[in-house]
């Protein structure tokens, strides 16, 4: 039993990261601190919004100013190593002139459109799972709520047309449970 009811509250980090699509890509960063890839984005500072540390940091690591258009990803991710945290991923749209990408060199060293079918050659499974369903979600026109990068929420249907490769059985039962 807690001393007071404050203990029990949950303790939760906050990121927000910006999903750029070209077509079946996304644009993928590679960090200089651990080697992986990434979405452009990072942590919400005290006082920011997930919406407004997106903006901040595709600033900081393109170099470009976007504003984030619409939410497509709530993702709760628990974990005893680093907390509990939620995750954002907004859609910031068509990334528009490529040569105006200046790397933040302190933490990426250089960016890839990447197929969203090959995205678990880049990426750990869980963040292949969410941004799978940030294609998808931006597709069908409404935001998920994921826990674990799995819906646990059922959602509207949709007249979208899907592209075939997104619908393939054995990615669609890997990515999007």
């Amino acid at each position: 039993m807690t001393d007071s009811v404050e203990e029990s509250f949950a303790e939760v980090r906050l990121a927000a990261g910006g999903l750029f699509v070209r077509g079946e890509e996304v644009l993928l960063v590679h960090t200089t601190y651990d080697g992986g890839w990434e979405i452009p984005g990072g942590y919400v500072e005290s006082g920011e919004s997930p919406a407004a540390a997106c903006r901040r940091e595709i600033r900081e690591e393109l170099g470009i100013d976007r504003h984030p258009q619409r939410l497509l990803v709530h993702d709760w991710a628990p974990s005893t190593d680093d907390g509990d945290k939620i995750l954002y991923i907004f859609d910031c749209g068509a990334l528009g002139d490529e040569k105006a990408i200046e790397l933040q060199t302190s933490e990426l060293d250089r960016w890839q459109w990447v197929r969203v079918d090959t995205l678990d050659d880049f990426v750990i499974p869980r963040l292949a799972r969410r941004l799978w369903h940030a294609f998808r979600a931006r597709l069908e026109g409404h935001p998920l709520y994921l826990e674990h990068g799995r819906t646990v929420l059922a959602h509207p249907g949709t007249d979208v047309a899907l592209p075939s490769w997104l619908d393939r059985q054995a990615d669609r039962d890997r990515h999007l449970g």
